[in-house]
């Protein structure tokens, strides 16, 4: 196997970093570390890429994030995560929201063009994929976030969407419920579609069939959530659980089931997504599954910096775990 970056840094004990600015020259090391480091480099033979040189020059030193609206409940907990590993690698962040449009995405395009950063970390607003792909095309590092398609041409990194519907799924069977009502996202989308297909595979399991009126969609909103579970009481559909594919959509159903006279969790149980804040304030407050969302962040921003240092970004996507957090919603 050819020698990496990360062979001389475990060899030198230093980062790869540190390897880094060696190989480019840079004149504020400690002379004894940088005296080390290219010994290990002549005894092991490395060869730096040019790519691995040619990335440590000429940099910005700032990385580009584009979110969609700030107001989304878990976008700050991702920038969080992305904050901590960009500032403590010396870098700035430039932040693009996609909050208006056409407008927005012109004005992100402009700021790409004048080559305002390094490398781009994407959640991916609707709309921007085109001028993404192109980026990455023409050699900008990209790393999406949450990637709901699983884009195989970028790397990314996602919570493991499946997983989260089955442990809801196991949760409200467990509880002995047996009429699931779920409330899902956007159904084009890659975490609607893998949300559902865990939840479903589980009661499929213990023979409960999910018929097609107990799937609506509460498009990752409040008012979806809430206008979709008042409608199926209306119309005198009865369940006994229900699967939000967000926690937006599992406080809108809240709403909607305690303005019914109905009690959570007595009369029906809720399971929401994601881990918000909100999740917490509720009454009752909501179980739910927890995404990690601010180790998305670190996660992606260290596949950044570690390209940045020579290490080529994989196609194969990182996927995290997901936890199930039980809260009054589902304690009987």
């Amino acid at each position: 196997m050819p020698i990496t970056m990360s062979d001389v840094a475990a060899r030198a004990g230093v980062s790869k970093t540190t390897v880094s600015r060696v190989l480019n020259g840079k004149d504020d090391l400690d002379p004894e570390t940088a005296a080390r480091v290219r010994k290990v480099i002549a005894e092991l033979g490395y060869v730096p890429s040019a790519g691995a040189v040619s990335l440590a020059r000429g940099r910005t030193k700032v990385v580009g994030m584009l979110v969609p609206s700030l107001t989304w409940p878990w976008v700050g907990e991702v920038l969080q995560g992305v904050v901590d590993v960009v500032e403590a690698e010396g870098y700035g962040l430039l932040l693009f929201s996609c909050t208006r449009g056409e407008e927005s995405i012109r004005r992100f395009a402009s700021q790409v063009s004048a080559k305002s950063f390094d490398g781009l970390l994407v959640i991916e607003p609707e709309g921007t994929l085109e001028y993404i792909g192109d980026l990455h095309a023409k050699g900008l590092p990209v790393v999406l976030i949450d990637d709901r398609d699983h884009r195989p041409q970028f790397a990314s990194v996602a919570p493991n969407n499946r997983e989260g519907g089955e442990l809801a799924a196991r949760h409200l069977i467990e509880l002995g419920r047996r009429r699931p009502l779920v409330v899902r996202g956007p159904a084009e989308l890659g975490c609607t579609q893998e949300r559902l297909a865990g939840f479903t595979e589980v009661c499929t399991e213990h023979a409960i069939t999910l018929a097609p009126e107990f799937i609506v969609d509460g498009d990752f909103t409040f008012d979806g959530g809430r206008e979709q579970v008042r409608r199926l009481l209306a119309a005198g559909v009865r369940f006994d659980c229900v699967f939000a594919h967000n926690d937006l959509s599992a406080a809108g159903a809240l709403q909607a089931i305690q303005e019914a006279g109905l009690r959570v969790p007595e009369d029906v149980a809720i399971v929401g997504f994601d881990d918000v804040p909100l999740a917490s304030y509720t009454k009752p407050s909501l179980s739910t599954v927890h995404q990690p969302l601010r180790e998305m962040g670190e996660t992606a921003a260290r596949m950044l910096m570690g390209h940045f240092d020579g290490t080529s970004l994989s196609d194969a996507p990182v996927v995290l775990p997901t936890t199930l957090i039980v809260r009054d919603s589902t304690r009987n």
